[in-house]
């Protein structure tokens, strides 16, 4: 295994110079400062990437090439969004950076209700609370037509809720919901969240699903020109939110997007988070099945709630309902395969990690802390040289 460490560029509290000593040797970032709908220079690129490199590491996986709502809708100007997109595509190539994460999920990229939830030994982890969310959709955002997306039990659930909350937890909950992507800074107030959603009004799976085919029946060629491979996110969580589609939350989801622009430069970030949030995504089966066409990893795992497995929280890299050890076999195998057939390690990364120790004195990004990336990442080294070991 390649392992990596996502990094948010110069402003990240945490230095390459810690990275290194954590045992990754790959880092995963991004020009974040770039708007989404502009090509990166290719001197930014050289630029970043010597900084890299001058401190021992490796650029190894660009997360991600941000994609406008514009390609995401089908709206006018996607294709000049397109061009732009894939423009960096050809420069990051040219620069030797080999693999390109990135996600289709409209408005919002992972979302979760709480970002410090208490942990019984210390610490905190993000959360997601589905009658929480439902709050903040019925009564904050107010969405037009929300209450036809929940039961009359779920909708009374969710008013006792919102009515259990004082002023200032309900800020802290639209705060959390609308905080919009890890890699940017930008998040949305309300009346932009509902903005937002509201450009999806004629938007249904089906369609959705046409405007990923439309996107990568342009790209998926300059990836394979330019010998990169793209690795697609899933939904996070794997469901519809807020009236908006999902459309990579499950087998069915990728068999339909792996054969709709069918390329070995066209594959998956298999995030077992994401997926194993819903209890029907059998993981090791699904590594199994996709394993030659999975670009990248992101290993981490979730504690579905008991009551109402749509609800989690974020577990420990080896704990919760995620069988990381099995899905860790099957990416061993097929990285053995690789290499056999003259290719290169499998890049993966202790994805998201609880705020532990030291992690509450810098400002780092929910979910990206020092500590607690560093326990998940030395779990996983360690679970990788058991299953070596045993063979």
């Amino acid at each position: 295994m390649e392992y990596t460490w996502r990094w948010f560029g110069p402003p990240d509290p945490i230095t390459l110079a810690e990275i290194r000593q954590t045992g990754a040797t790959g880092i995963v970032t991004a020009l974040h400062e770039i708007d989404n709908d502009t090509a990166w220079p290719a001197a930014a690129i050289a630029e970043r990437k010597a900084a890299i490199e001058a401190a021992g590491l490796t650029w190894s996986v660009v997360e991600s090439i941000p994609l406008t709502e514009a390609i995401r809708t089908g709206a006018p100007g996607r294709d000049a969004d397109i061009d732009a997109w894939a423009t960096t595509l050809r420069r990051l190539g040219a620069a030797g950076i080999r693999t390109v994460a990135y996600n289709f999920m409209p408005v919002a990229d992972w979302t979760r209700t709480e970002l410090a939830r208490a942990l019984p030994g210390g610490g905190t982890a993000l959360a997601f609370d589905y009658i929480a969310c439902a709050a903040f959709d019925l009564f904050l955002l107010e969405r037009p037509g929300a209450e036809h997306d929940y039961d009359e039990a779920e909708r009374a659930a969710a008013r006792a809720c919102f009515q259990a909350m004082d002023e200032s937890a309900r800020r802290r909950l639209i705060d959390n919901v609308t905080a919009g992507l890890p890699g940017a800074d930008a998040g949305y107030d309300l009346a932009g969240f509902r903005n937002a959603i509201a450009a999806y009004r004629d938007i249904d799976h089906a369609r959705l699903r046409e405007n990923l085919r439309y996107f990568l029946e342009r790209v998926v060629p300059v990836a394979e020109a330019a010998g990169v491979k793209l690795a697609l996110h899933p939904d996070d969580p794997p469901r519809p939110l807020f009236g908006l589609p999902r459309i990579v939350s499950n087998a069915a989801d990728v068999r339909w997007i792996l054969d709709a622009v069918d390329s070995p430069a066209h594959g998956l970030t298999f995030c077992t988070g994401s997926y194993g949030a819903a209890a029907d995504n059998d993981l090791v089966a699904m590594a199994r099945e996709f394993a030659s066409r999975i670009h990248f990893a992101h290993l981490r795992s979730v504690a579905r709630d008991l009551v109402d497995p749509r609800s989690f929280a974020e577990a420990e890299h080896l704990g919760g309902d995620g069988d990381i050890p099995g899905v860790m076999a099957v990416l061993l195998a097929e990285e053995d395969r690789r290499i056999a057939a003259g290719g290169r390690a499998l890049p993966v990364r202790a994805d998201h990690g609880h705020h532990l120790l030291g992690d509450g004195a810098r400002d780092t990004r929910p979910g990206y802390p020092l500590y607690g990336r560093l326990r998940g990442l030395a779990e996983l080294r360690g679970l990788e040289a058991g299953l070596r070991y045993a063979r």
